[in-house]
């Protein structure tokens, strides 16, 4: 299968790494099962023949032309964590050939991948649109504010729509490769991610902070402060609202427009949230930690625990 990997200047280089990395060792490992399937060759693409990674190195590339022999184009993550930068990036004059590249791969009917910022390289170039798709949980609230027509799914760590795959955060591109290997062969990639010891991770979820991405809006920054100071209590949203001088329609549409869900389940992540700290950081037990963070059986805290973090409440234990 051929592979054309997008390099550009900026590129993050763990990223650029881990898809070579991945595909490299299911190469080598190709012959330790009784029917492999096809090697993966993989070619470094890009505008310039040498370009220079986020960290300052330089990597030689072959042509944006090589795109049209690929069966695949894996597009990696950006090297940059502000905002404003990397939307000025993404749709800037330094990544019309990305962009042109990317599109022409679409309307080629190539498959594409990519992970963390390179999402937003490929929702730039519009082949996101009316699809789902994830980015970097802490990028959510402004890729959903720039791209409305995207289907934004940030608890999954890898999402495949309509030809186009896409990972969460920066060491995603792991999850994103081996999600390549897995589509040729799923006992292939379990091998590979054996040996590079790398972990299942469904969800992002268990690394979001609420926090981070309440801060985008000021309502809803103000709520979350309000929710954290009674999370012992039943939560009443009208109540919430009049204490926040806002309507309860504006606090409803204010958490769903940055965070992508309801004011309920956002006092749900708050809730867990918490109970996973006090888990890792106290030895209060599961029934006291319940009550800290209002729920009455310790139960309905568990289960949540199990779903949000895909382990057992044992493991989360500091």
């Amino acid at each position: 299968m051929k592979v054309a990997v997008l390099a550009y200047d900026g590129v993050f280089d763990s990223g650029l790494a881990a898809v070579h990395d991945v595909l490299d060792t299911a190469n080598a490992m190709r012959g330790m099962l009784d029917r492999p399937p096809p090697a993966w060759d993989v070619t470094t693409i890009g505008a310039k023949r040498r370009v220079r990674t986020g960290a300052g190195h330089v990597v030689a590339t072959e042509p944006l032309r090589h795109v049209a022999d690929a069966e695949l184009l894996v597009v990696p993550a950006l090297a940059e964590r502000r905002p404003d930068e990397l939307i000025a990036y993404v749709s800037g004059p330094g990544s019309e050939p990305g962009r042109r590249t990317v599109a022409r791969a679409c309307a080629a009917g190539t498959p594409i991948a990519s992970a963390c910022t390179g999402t937003f390289l490929l929702a730039e170039a519009g082949v996101l649109d009316g699809h789902r798709a994830t980015t970097s949980w802490w990028l959510a609230p402004v890729f959903r504010a720039r791209y409305p027509d995207v289907e934004l799914d940030q608890t999954r760590m890898v999402v495949g729509s309509a030809g186009v795959t896409t990972a969460g955060a920066a060491f995603g591109h792991v999850d994103l490769a081996l999600s390549i290997v897995r589509h040729r062969s799923p006992a292939l990639a379990e091998l590979v991610a054996r040996y590079l010891v790398v972990d299942e991770r469904p969800s992002q979820s268990a690394y979001t902070i609420a926090s981070a991405l309440a801060g985008h809006d000021p309502t809803v920054a103000a709520f979350e402060s309000w929710v954290r100071a009674r999370l012992a209590e039943p939560i009443s949203l009208p109540a919430a609202a009049h204490d926040l001088g806002v309507s309860e329609r504006t606090l409803q549409r204010a958490v769903r427009r940055t965070l992508g869900t309801s004011p309920v389940r956002f006092v749900q992540d708050l809730r867990v949230e918490q109970a996973a700290h006090l888990l890792r950081t106290t030895g209060l037990s599961l029934e006291s930690i319940a009550r800290k963070v209002g729920y009455e059986h310790p139960g309905t805290l568990r289960e949540l625990l199990r779903d949000r973090t895909g382990k057992p409440v044992a493991s989360l234990r500091g």
